[in-house]
């Protein structure tokens, strides 16, 4: 296993720290120290576990402990007054508070320009992310050339679902020679991860393109401009962007690839992929078959949590559109999401699909921790900062949400929950009684692919409460064909708002609808 945080990687095979991809030099017991730490980064550990670990329990005074806890901090560029990596509880013990990312180790010859070592390529998405071509020599070029792709790649490590090559390995693929055809076939990788920067003046250009190594296909490019001297706001901006399109695209392209496979072909993670790609359609018949995707992914990888999250999704679209009035529905939601969570308790996609099951119950602030969990561990993840809003709209607190829903269209524009974040900005205009930006919003979302008959109820109570007789009509008559069996009490029951008074103008407002 390799823990990547900040600039640094522990690789626990190689029994080796690295800054940058070089080595540093680290005694023993403090490699087993970091470890320990790194290991148990989710709680504070004792002195008294440090010793059992580093010391094997014997006597050990408290001088030895602080020596070894200042080499640690040395060696990964910490103090005992910054402690930004590991931090001191005093009289207690210590904790590791660094982001860590994980992958798996791949092995590569220690000389300089021997071929890679031949591995078998994973069945999940894989990346590979290589240092960008620099045109025009500039100091601010040659800091984004080599310094964006150690944080696209730290970044892209936070999906847990996404195998991503270590900077020591794509690195070797330095210069315009390196093509895709022989990245693929040296890393074995789904994807690559190419860019260039320019600098003309006091400009830069820096253009991102993302390609399947298996086709050459570019699945998504962009290019970004910005003055020199905002050097570190463009990194930032680009490595959001490349974040959210690769959340977005590659399950995308993951699932046309495995539509083109036949069934006896798939394997667990092509399986979940199809199961994505049925379960965005928001239609019953669809989340039925995505249902049975992920059961056929567990049923191959039973330790494979994100399937176990997809079926937490699949229940609490089931309950939340109440395609089946049975309430066993909203328990399910809340227990797959439980099994993602034992199986990977450090995948946002688990910690979403639990916040968003404490809806189902009517706990609202409940929610809010579990997907604010979701968004330390990616704070890339739209669909995360979406929920929250959804939370902040209906509990009454509208300029939070708008700010939430704001960073989450930032983040992902395509995102096939689009319509939903679009929504919730109506719901937030709703609870101030603005109606016509409310019905302005709902417009939006009741237009948008994958809006499902509750939206278009949304559209009907803001457009009816703006004045709009004959839009309120028509998305009403449009609800009533799509959701038969949904009324009233549904609306309210998915849209359990927290001040009295908006809850009795929309109920109001829907009766007077016909729901």
């Amino acid at each position: 296993m390799i823990y990547v945080f900040q600039n640094f990687e522990l690789d626990t095979d190689k029994v080796e720290l690295r800054a940058d991809g070089v080595a540093v030099a680290v005694e023993p017991q403090v490699f087993t120290l970091l470890r320990f730490l790194i290991e148990n980064r989710d709680r504070m550990v004792t002195k008294d576990e440090i010793v059992e670990e580093v010391w094997n329990d014997r006597i050990i005074s408290n001088a030895a402990i602080a020596s070894r806890i200042k080499s640690a901090r040395r060696a990964v560029g910490d103090s005992g007054r910054a402690q930004a990596v590991i931090r001191t509880v005093h009289g207690l013990g210590f904790s590791f508070v660094a982001d860590v990312s994980t992958r798996a180790a791949v092995t590569l010859p220690d000389a300089g320009d021997a071929p890679l070592q031949e591995r078998e390529q994973p069945s999940q998405p894989s990346i590979a992310v290589l240092p960008f071509n620099l045109v025009g020599a500039d100091e601010a070029g040659f800091a984004i050339a080599d310094g964006l792709p150690h944080d696209l790649i730290t970044g892209l490590s936070r999906l847990h679902w996404l195998f991503v090559i270590a900077r020591g390995s794509s690195f070797r693929f330095r210069g315009e020679a390196a093509g895709i055809a022989e990245v693929r076939n040296k890393l074995k990788v789904r994807y690559c991860l190419t860019g260039s920067v320019e600098v003309f003046g006091k400009q830069m250009s820096v253009t991102v393109e993302l390609s399947d190594t298996q086709n050459g296909g570019v699945v998504w490019s962009e290019a970004f401009r910005a003055n020199v001297s905002a050097v570190h706001e463009i990194r930032d901006e680009i490595v959001e962007a490349v974040t959210s399109a690769v959340e977005v695209r590659v399950p995308f392209n993951e699932a046309k690839r495995a539509l083109l496979k036949s069934p006896e072909n798939l394997d667990a993670w092509s399986s979940y992929h199809l199961g994505l790609h049925h379960m965005y359609r928001f239609t019953k018949a669809d989340n039925e078959i995505a249902t049975s995707w992920f059961e056929r992914a567990i049923a191959m990888e039973p330790e494979f949590a994100r399937p176990y999250a997809g079926l937490s999704f699949t229940h609490f679209q089931t309950a939340f559109l109440r395609y089946d009035p049975n309430p066993q529905a909203s328990k399910l939601a809340e227990h797959y999401a439980s099994l993602s969570l034992e199986r990977d308790p450090l995948d946002p996609f688990g910690h979403f699909t639990m916040g968003r099951a404490q809806w189902l119950k009517g706990e609202l602030e409940n929610s809010l921790p579990w997907l604010e969990r979701a968004n330390a561990l990616n704070p890339n993840y739209a669909q995360a900062k979406y929920s929250r809003g959804w939370a902040e709209a209906l509990l009454g607190e509208s300029d939070a949400s708008r700010a939430s829903i704001d960073a989450a269209m930032a983040l992902s524009p395509l995102d096939p929950l689009g319509y939903a974040m679009l929504g919730v900005n109506a719901l937030s205009h709703l609870a101030l009684a603005e109606h016509a930006q409310a019905a302005h919003w709902a417009e939006r979302a009741a237009n948008a692919p994958g809006a499902h008959a509750l939206i278009e109820m949304i559209a009907a109570v803001a457009q009816s409460l703006d004045g709009n007789s004959a839009k309120a009509v028509f998305w009403t008559e449009s609800a009533h064909r799509r959701g038969k069996h949904l009324g009233k009490a549904d609306f309210l029951r998915a849209f359990p708002f927290r001040d009295a008074q908006t809850r009795a103008r929309i109920s109001a407002t829907l009766d007077r609808l016909g729901f």
